[in-house]
Protein backbone atom coordinates (compact mmCIF):
# COMPACT_ATOMS: atom_id res chain seq x y z
CA UNK A 1 0.00 0.00 0.00
CA UNK A 2 1.07 3.70 -0.76
CA UNK A 3 -0.74 6.49 0.46
CA UNK A 4 -0.69 10.28 1.09
CA UNK A 5 -2.78 11.31 3.81
CA UNK A 6 -3.39 15.24 4.12
CA UNK A 7 -2.00 17.13 6.50
CA UNK A 8 -3.75 17.98 9.68
CA UNK A 9 -3.41 21.89 8.46
CA UNK A 10 -5.20 21.63 5.42
CA UNK A 11 -2.33 20.93 2.72
CA UNK A 12 -4.09 18.34 -0.13
CA UNK A 13 -3.12 14.99 0.05
CA UNK A 14 -2.07 14.65 -3.32
CA UNK A 15 0.12 17.55 -3.38
CA UNK A 16 2.82 16.51 -0.56
CA UNK A 17 5.47 18.80 -0.78
CA UNK A 18 3.24 21.97 0.46
CA UNK A 19 4.47 22.65 3.96
CA UNK A 20 1.87 22.45 6.02
CA UNK A 21 -0.12 25.81 7.39
CA UNK A 22 0.53 24.53 10.71
CA UNK A 23 4.07 23.66 10.69
CA UNK A 24 4.74 26.72 8.98
CA UNK A 25 3.34 28.59 12.03
CA UNK A 26 4.96 26.30 13.96
CA UNK A 27 8.88 27.16 12.45
CA UNK A 28 7.72 30.58 13.26
CA UNK A 29 7.18 30.37 16.93
CA UNK A 30 10.50 27.97 17.27
CA UNK A 31 13.54 29.31 15.30
CA UNK A 32 15.64 27.50 17.37
CA UNK A 33 14.43 24.18 16.69
CA UNK A 34 14.41 24.74 12.92
CA UNK A 35 17.97 25.56 12.36
CA UNK A 36 20.11 22.52 11.50
CA UNK A 37 22.98 21.69 13.80
CA UNK A 38 25.94 21.45 11.10
CA UNK A 39 28.64 21.49 13.18
CA UNK A 40 29.46 18.83 16.01
CA UNK A 41 30.64 21.37 18.32
CA UNK A 42 32.21 19.42 21.21
CA UNK A 43 30.60 21.91 23.87
CA UNK A 44 26.78 21.58 22.46
CA UNK A 45 27.05 17.92 21.74
CA UNK A 46 26.20 17.00 25.12
CA UNK A 47 23.46 19.05 24.83
CA UNK A 48 22.03 17.31 22.06
CA UNK A 49 22.88 14.24 23.92
CA UNK A 50 21.17 15.47 27.26
CA UNK A 51 19.43 12.72 29.67
CA UNK A 52 16.52 14.56 30.26
CA UNK A 53 13.73 15.89 27.45
CA UNK A 54 10.87 17.91 27.28
CA UNK A 55 8.13 17.11 30.35
CA UNK A 56 6.28 13.65 29.56
CA UNK A 57 2.67 14.12 28.17
CA UNK A 58 1.91 10.58 27.90
CA UNK A 59 1.78 8.64 30.85
CA UNK A 60 3.03 4.80 31.30
CA UNK A 61 2.33 2.53 34.16
CA UNK A 62 5.81 1.80 34.12
CA UNK A 63 9.61 3.03 32.92
CA UNK A 64 12.64 1.88 34.48
CA UNK A 65 16.86 2.00 32.90
CA UNK A 66 18.19 -1.20 32.70
CA UNK A 67 21.58 -2.17 30.85
CA UNK A 68 21.92 -5.03 28.43
CA UNK A 69 25.28 -5.86 27.46
CA UNK A 70 26.80 -2.59 28.34
CA UNK A 71 23.90 -1.12 26.62
CA UNK A 72 21.68 1.27 28.64
CA UNK A 73 18.38 0.40 28.14
CA UNK A 74 14.70 2.42 29.37
CA UNK A 75 11.81 0.05 29.39
CA UNK A 76 8.19 1.36 29.02
CA UNK A 77 5.58 -1.29 30.17
CA UNK A 78 1.74 -0.47 30.09
CA UNK A 79 -1.04 -2.16 32.47
CA UNK A 80 -2.24 -5.22 31.64
CA UNK A 81 -1.28 -7.79 28.66
CA UNK A 82 1.24 -6.33 26.58
CA UNK A 83 0.59 -7.12 22.65
CA UNK A 84 4.34 -7.46 22.22
CA UNK A 85 7.75 -6.02 22.09
CA UNK A 86 9.09 -2.83 20.50
CA UNK A 87 12.62 -2.34 20.23
CA UNK A 88 13.16 1.53 19.22
CA UNK A 89 16.15 3.22 18.04
CA UNK A 90 16.22 7.07 18.88
CA UNK A 91 17.19 9.04 15.71
CA UNK A 92 19.60 12.43 15.58
CA UNK A 93 21.85 11.79 12.61
CA UNK A 94 24.00 8.79 14.51
CA UNK A 95 25.86 11.85 16.43
CA UNK A 96 23.18 12.85 18.91
CA UNK A 97 19.73 12.11 20.80
CA UNK A 98 19.49 10.21 23.00
CA UNK A 99 16.67 8.48 25.28
CA UNK A 100 15.90 10.88 27.23
CA UNK A 101 15.61 13.54 25.03
CA UNK A 102 13.28 10.99 22.81
CA UNK A 103 11.87 9.86 25.65
CA UNK A 104 7.87 10.84 24.06
CA UNK A 105 8.23 9.10 21.10
CA UNK A 106 9.30 6.04 23.30
CA UNK A 107 5.80 6.78 25.50
CA UNK A 108 3.53 7.20 22.25
CA UNK A 109 4.78 4.04 20.84
CA UNK A 110 3.90 2.26 23.96
CA UNK A 111 0.72 3.57 24.17
CA UNK A 112 -0.12 3.20 20.43
CA UNK A 113 1.12 -0.12 20.10
CA UNK A 114 0.00 -2.18 23.47
CA UNK A 115 3.50 -3.00 23.73
CA UNK A 116 6.22 -3.14 26.47
CA UNK A 117 9.05 -0.48 24.35
CA UNK A 118 12.71 -0.72 24.56
CA UNK A 119 14.48 2.29 23.88
CA UNK A 120 18.32 1.77 23.73
CA UNK A 121 21.08 4.11 24.29
CA UNK A 122 23.23 3.08 21.24
CA UNK A 123 26.94 4.87 20.77
CA UNK A 124 27.21 7.71 19.52
CA UNK A 125 29.48 8.73 16.31
CA UNK A 126 31.68 10.86 16.31
CA UNK A 127 33.37 8.99 19.09
CA UNK A 128 31.89 6.09 18.08
CA UNK A 129 31.79 5.37 14.03
CA UNK A 130 30.11 2.53 12.03
CA UNK A 131 29.16 -0.42 13.20
CA UNK A 132 29.34 0.29 17.05
CA UNK A 133 26.01 2.08 17.52
CA UNK A 134 24.83 -0.71 14.96
CA UNK A 135 26.43 -3.64 16.79
CA UNK A 136 24.52 -2.10 20.60
CA UNK A 137 21.13 -2.47 18.54
CA UNK A 138 21.30 -5.70 17.16
CA UNK A 139 22.50 -6.38 20.48
CA UNK A 140 19.64 -5.73 22.37
CA UNK A 141 17.38 -6.45 19.87
CA UNK A 142 18.35 -10.34 20.05
CA UNK A 143 18.38 -10.06 24.49
CA UNK A 144 14.91 -8.92 23.42
CA UNK A 145 13.92 -11.48 21.76
CA UNK A 146 15.49 -13.86 24.13
CA UNK A 147 13.85 -12.79 26.72
CA UNK A 148 10.54 -11.72 24.81
CA UNK A 149 8.36 -13.47 27.56
CA UNK A 150 9.87 -11.80 30.77
CA UNK A 151 9.07 -8.42 28.72
CA UNK A 152 5.20 -9.59 28.26
CA UNK A 153 5.50 -11.26 24.50
CA UNK A 154 7.13 -13.95 22.55
CA UNK A 155 10.06 -14.16 20.74
CA UNK A 156 7.49 -14.00 17.12
CA UNK A 157 6.16 -10.99 18.59
CA UNK A 158 8.94 -8.67 18.52
CA UNK A 159 9.06 -5.49 16.18
CA UNK A 160 11.78 -3.14 15.59
CA UNK A 161 11.52 0.76 15.26
CA UNK A 162 13.13 3.74 15.24
CA UNK A 163 13.01 7.52 13.21
CA UNK A 164 15.58 9.06 10.82
CA UNK A 165 19.05 7.25 12.01
CA UNK A 166 16.91 4.76 14.28
CA UNK A 167 15.14 3.86 10.75
CA UNK A 168 18.29 3.61 9.21
CA UNK A 169 19.61 1.28 12.33
CA UNK A 170 15.98 -0.67 12.47
CA UNK A 171 16.60 -1.76 8.86
CA UNK A 172 20.28 -2.52 9.40
CA UNK A 173 19.02 -4.82 12.73
CA UNK A 174 16.69 -6.64 10.31
CA UNK A 175 19.34 -7.12 7.13
CA UNK A 176 21.85 -7.96 9.80
CA UNK A 177 19.36 -10.42 11.99
CA UNK A 178 18.29 -12.12 8.35
CA UNK A 179 21.62 -12.64 7.09
CA UNK A 180 22.59 -14.23 9.88
CA UNK A 181 19.97 -16.50 9.57
CA UNK A 182 19.11 -16.27 13.42
CA UNK A 183 15.90 -15.02 15.86
CA UNK A 184 14.57 -11.98 13.80
CA UNK A 185 12.25 -9.41 14.08
CA UNK A 186 8.58 -10.04 13.17
CA UNK A 187 8.44 -6.60 11.63
CA UNK A 188 9.96 -2.84 11.09
CA UNK A 189 9.20 0.65 11.46
CA UNK A 190 10.57 2.78 9.21
CA UNK A 191 9.83 6.75 10.28
CA UNK A 192 11.13 8.85 7.62
CA UNK A 193 14.45 6.82 7.97
CA UNK A 194 18.02 7.99 6.10
CA UNK A 195 18.66 4.22 4.04
CA UNK A 196 20.45 5.51 1.14
CA UNK A 197 24.27 6.36 2.53
CA UNK A 198 25.51 9.52 -0.05
CA UNK A 199 23.41 8.67 -2.75
CA UNK A 200 21.38 11.69 -3.87
CA UNK A 201 17.56 11.94 -4.38
CA UNK A 202 15.46 15.20 -5.41
CA UNK A 203 14.02 15.49 -2.07
CA UNK A 204 17.43 16.45 -0.41
CA UNK A 205 17.87 19.58 -2.11
CA UNK A 206 14.60 20.19 -2.51
CA UNK A 207 13.59 20.48 1.41
CA UNK A 208 17.28 21.42 2.82
CA UNK A 209 17.05 23.40 5.51
CA UNK A 210 14.04 22.26 7.12
CA UNK A 211 15.19 20.60 10.36
CA UNK A 212 17.97 19.60 8.88
CA UNK A 213 20.37 20.43 5.65
CA UNK A 214 22.38 18.94 2.94
CA UNK A 215 25.71 19.94 4.99
CA UNK A 216 24.34 18.55 8.46
CA UNK A 217 23.71 15.44 6.69
CA UNK A 218 27.35 15.69 5.00
CA UNK A 219 28.90 15.97 8.59
CA UNK A 220 26.63 13.09 10.33
CA UNK A 221 27.50 10.94 7.74
CA UNK A 222 31.11 11.53 7.94
CA UNK A 223 31.11 11.24 11.62
CA UNK A 224 29.36 7.96 11.34
CA UNK A 225 31.46 6.54 8.80
CA UNK A 226 34.47 7.63 10.59
CA UNK A 227 35.53 9.26 6.94
CA UNK A 228 35.67 5.81 5.33
CA UNK A 229 33.42 4.80 2.37
CA UNK A 230 30.56 2.77 3.72
CA UNK A 231 28.11 4.38 1.33
CA UNK A 232 27.55 0.73 -0.48
CA UNK A 233 27.99 -1.15 2.83
CA UNK A 234 24.46 -2.51 3.13
CA UNK A 235 23.97 -2.16 7.37
CA UNK A 236 25.56 1.71 6.65
CA UNK A 237 23.05 1.98 3.94
CA UNK A 238 20.35 -0.40 3.81
CA UNK A 239 19.05 0.90 0.12
CA UNK A 240 21.96 -0.72 -1.00
CA UNK A 241 21.86 -3.87 0.08
CA UNK A 242 22.27 -6.54 -3.37
CA UNK A 243 18.97 -8.52 -2.22
CA UNK A 244 15.80 -7.22 0.32
CA UNK A 245 13.81 -10.26 -0.23
CA UNK A 246 13.25 -12.53 3.09
CA UNK A 247 12.80 -9.02 5.45
CA UNK A 248 9.76 -8.69 7.91
CA UNK A 249 6.83 -6.58 6.94
CA UNK A 250 7.72 -2.91 6.78
CA UNK A 251 5.56 -0.13 7.64
CA UNK A 252 7.49 3.21 6.30
CA UNK A 253 6.37 6.43 7.56
CA UNK A 254 7.62 9.39 5.69
CA UNK A 255 7.19 13.36 5.50
CA UNK A 256 5.75 14.97 2.28
CA UNK A 257 8.35 18.04 2.79
CA UNK A 258 11.39 15.93 4.24
CA UNK A 259 15.00 15.86 2.83
CA UNK A 260 14.82 12.27 3.77
CA UNK A 261 11.23 11.47 1.55
CA UNK A 262 12.53 10.42 -1.73
CA UNK A 263 15.23 7.74 -0.45
CA UNK A 264 12.65 6.21 2.18
CA UNK A 265 10.36 6.40 -0.76
CA UNK A 266 12.62 4.24 -3.08
CA UNK A 267 13.50 1.39 -0.13
CA UNK A 268 9.69 0.93 0.07
CA UNK A 269 9.56 0.72 -3.36
CA UNK A 270 12.63 -2.02 -3.02
CA UNK A 271 10.91 -4.07 -0.32
CA UNK A 272 7.79 -4.29 -2.62
CA UNK A 273 9.37 -4.96 -5.73
CA UNK A 274 11.69 -7.76 -3.75
CA UNK A 275 8.19 -9.54 -2.21
CA UNK A 276 8.45 -8.28 1.11
CA UNK A 277 5.06 -7.11 2.43
CA UNK A 278 5.32 -3.14 2.74
CA UNK A 279 2.74 -0.06 4.22
CA UNK A 280 4.17 3.16 2.73
CA UNK A 281 2.16 6.30 4.23
CA UNK A 282 3.59 9.77 3.58
CA UNK A 283 1.98 12.64 5.61
CA UNK A 284 1.68 15.81 3.39
CA UNK A 285 3.47 18.63 4.33
CA UNK A 286 5.41 17.54 6.99
CA UNK A 287 9.09 18.05 7.76
CA UNK A 288 11.78 16.08 9.15
CA UNK A 289 11.69 15.23 12.48
CA UNK A 290 7.26 15.95 12.95
CA UNK A 291 6.94 12.89 14.88
CA UNK A 292 9.90 13.78 17.17
CA UNK A 293 8.68 17.30 17.82
CA UNK A 294 5.07 16.25 18.70
CA UNK A 295 3.93 18.52 15.52
CA UNK A 296 -0.45 17.86 14.66
CA UNK A 297 0.67 15.48 11.74
CA UNK A 298 2.49 12.96 14.65
CA UNK A 299 -0.99 11.63 15.83
CA UNK A 300 -1.95 10.84 12.46
CA UNK A 301 1.83 8.86 12.31
CA UNK A 302 0.97 7.55 15.90
CA UNK A 303 -2.10 6.09 14.92
CA UNK A 304 -0.95 4.51 11.64
CA UNK A 305 1.92 2.81 13.78
CA UNK A 306 -0.14 1.55 16.65
CA UNK A 307 -2.93 -0.30 14.51
CA UNK A 308 0.07 -1.79 12.07
CA UNK A 309 1.93 -2.87 15.36
CA UNK A 310 -1.14 -4.49 16.76
CA UNK A 311 -1.99 -6.24 13.16
CA UNK A 312 1.58 -7.89 12.97
CA UNK A 313 1.94 -8.65 16.34
CA UNK A 314 -1.57 -10.28 16.41
CA UNK A 315 -0.27 -12.09 13.55
CA UNK A 316 3.32 -13.22 15.02
CA UNK A 317 0.98 -14.54 18.43
CA UNK A 318 -0.96 -16.76 16.45
CA UNK A 319 -3.80 -14.71 16.92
Amino acid sequence: MNEIVPAPGGAPGDDEGVLDPQVAAWFDANPLYTTPLEELVPELLPLARGPVGAPPTREIAEVRDDVVDGVPIRIYRNDGPATGVVVYFHGGGFCIGSIGLMDNVARELAHATGATVVSVEYRLAPEHPYPAGLDDCDAVTQWAIAHATELGGTPDTVVVAGESAGGNLSAAVALRRRDAGGPQPVAQVLIYPGVGGTQDFPSRGEFSGLIISEKAGDVYWTAYSGDRDISRDPYAAPLHAPSLEGLPPALVILGGCDMLRDEGRAYARRLEAEGVEVDEVCIAGQPHGFVNFDLPAAAVAHERIGSWVREQLARGAGD
